[in-house]
């Protein structure tokens, strides 16, 4: 039994944030219905590649531990559908542009009269208000937007976006916590509310260090690699069969550095002696110690690291990190039998609880896989279903 058990969660389906809040709720033990769109579904489930017997991937990864319904929300009956499922939910959450479910009839104002009980999450492109409220949003958009493409990559680069999708992830979690801290205060007041992020605020918020710097100096940060940008050496420095992390953020930890390397000289040189010192010659610094870690293996040096008290750790590829005892033993990585694609791994859920332990309960839904039960639920008849599906307002699976 999740914490959320009993919470029920209205997911109108699109690319980004949603997905990945919903999937957190889900996760946490909300009954979340995702309602995907007629005809196509989800836009993921074309993503076709890769695909584990045919499912794809990347559909399967973020919607686990959910319901699914296909609905055309263009039609008299599929519109009255899902209305009935509004009803009494506790929870809708949307990433659509401004105004998209407005013209169906389905926006805040008139959510708020059919049920003010309704917690109603908005994750648009830049927030429902100023000047640029009506542009769509996209995570690579938001990270340029963000200045994060310009701190990021090498020193003297082009312009790189992160690795994986900061914005989109990011907005999820926000929505997550903003829906949870919701239904904190609906228990208090009996009423529901708006809430609202944005992958603008979702990818400006990653940058507190650079913001910092900004508002003290007026300084740009640039791209500075795998290094800090306040303290060094804190950085990848490549080994004799790989690349480790370094974490020398403090003091103590820079003097331990240099006597694991044997370079134990390097403390009093007037270069490096202080973290201003450093940083100001990090140019120099970088490849003395780099010279120095050439020499071993990366699990030697993290063995020797570890045992003199640094932090120290690998540079994994996402096998690695995915094959990890600890990842592992934090069940990170969990397994769902699917009807299609079978058992399939996914990553685990992020937080955990002693009381209440959120689970794996389901695999992603096929398109329209628990239409039929959450109409029957609703109180349709068979005979309405089957006629609902004939004018193409629902699809069953």
């Amino acid at each position: 039994m999740g914490p959320l058990e009993g919470i029920r969660v209205l997911e109108f389906e699109a690319i980004g944030p949603a997905p990945f809040a919903g999937m957190m709720l889900a996760d946490m033990g909300a009954d979340v219905i995702k309602v995907e769109k007629l005809p196509g579904g989800d836009d993921t489930r074309s993503y076709t590649e890769p695909a584990i017997k045919g499912e794809s991937a990347a559909f399967m990864i973020l919607n686990r531990n959910k319901r699914g319904i296909a609905v055309n929300l263009k039609t008299p009956g599929g519109l009255e559908v899902v209305k009935r499922l509004l009803a009494d939910a506790d929870v809708v959450t949307e990433n659509y542009r401004k105004g998209t479910l407005e013209k169906l009839g389905l926006g805040y104002d008139v959510l708020q009269a059919l049920n003010p009980r309704l917690i109603y999450c908005a994750v648009s492109g830049y927030g429902r208000t100023g000047p640029y409220a009506d542009k769509g949003g996209f995570d690579l958009i938001a990270q340029g937007f963000a200045g994060i493409m310009s701190i990021t990559g090498e020193p003297g680069g082009p312009p790189v976006k992160s690795g994986t999708s900061i914005a989109d992830i990011n907005a999820g979690i926000l929505a997550a916590l903003g829906i949870v801290s919701a239904l904190v205060a609906r228990a208090t007041t009996g009423r529901g509310q708006m809430v609202e992020t944005s992958l603008m605020e979702a990818a400006v918020q990653q940058t507190y260090w650079q913001s910092a710097i900004f508002f003290a100096t007026g300084v740009n940060s640039g791209p500075t690699g795998s290094a800090h940008i306040l303290t060094a050496p804190y950085q990848a420095f490549p080994t004799r069969d790989g690349w480790i992390n370094i974490g020398g953020a403090n003091q103590s930890n820079w003097e331990r550095i240099v006597k694991v390397i044997g370079r134990p000289e390097l403390a009093t040189d007037p270069r490096f002696r202080t973290n201003g010192d450093r940083m100001k010659n990090l140019a120099a610094l970088t490849p003395l110690i780099a010279e120095r870690l050439r020499e071993r293996a990366s699990a030697e040096w993290i063995r020797a690291f570890e045992e003199a008290g640094v932090p120290v750790g690998p540079v994994n590829r996402i096998g690695d990190m995915l094959a990890d005892p600890q990842v592992k033993a934090r069940e990170m990585v969990v397994e769902v039998e699917h009807p299609r694609a079978g058992r399939v791994k996914a990553v685990g859920m992020p937080i955990k609880f002693s009381a209440n332990p959120g689970e794996t309960r389901r695999a992603a839904p096929l398109l329209g896989e628990h239409t039929r039960e959450v109409l029957d639920a609703l109180g349709y008849s068979a005979a309405d279903i089957e006629k609902l599906a004939a004018e193409g307002a629902i699809a069953c699976a």
